[in-house]
């Protein structure tokens, strides 16, 4: 299995005027605000990540698919999307859709207007 980690932040940083730092003891990635958090073993015992999530989102993925994606803890309840990265069958090119999703849920309409 590939680092997800390597992976997740490839995705991320690719995109215009990303930055990460660590906050809450895991990286996380910024454009402008947070939109993307990195989850290894933090609250339970998954490798995952959290990400803001378009209206409605959050419910289909989990209600699809409730053993690859969550309602993450503290963000959840506002529509965020919880990614499990453990799974035997990740599926990248979704993940990227997602984590594009999320940074357009974030971003000001300058920077999306670059993709």
């Amino acid at each position: 299995m590939t680092d997800p980690l390597a992976r997740l932040r490839a995705l991320c940083l690719a995109l215009p005027e990303v930055t990460e730092k660590v906050s809450h003891g895991e990286p996380t990635w910024f454009v402008r605000k947070t939109f993307v958090m990195y989850a290894d073993r933090h609250h339970d015992d998954r490798v995952a990540f959290w990400c803001a999530a378009p209206p409605g989102a959050q419910e289909a993925f989990v209600a699809t698919a409730p053993t690859r994606f969550f309602r993450p803890p503290y963000v959840g309840g506002r529509g965020w999307l919880g990614v499990y990265l453990d799974v035997d069958d990740v599926d990248w090119p979704e993940i990227g859709e997602i984590v594009l999703d999320a940074y357009r849920a974030v971003a000001p309409k300058k920077l999306t207007a670059l993709l």
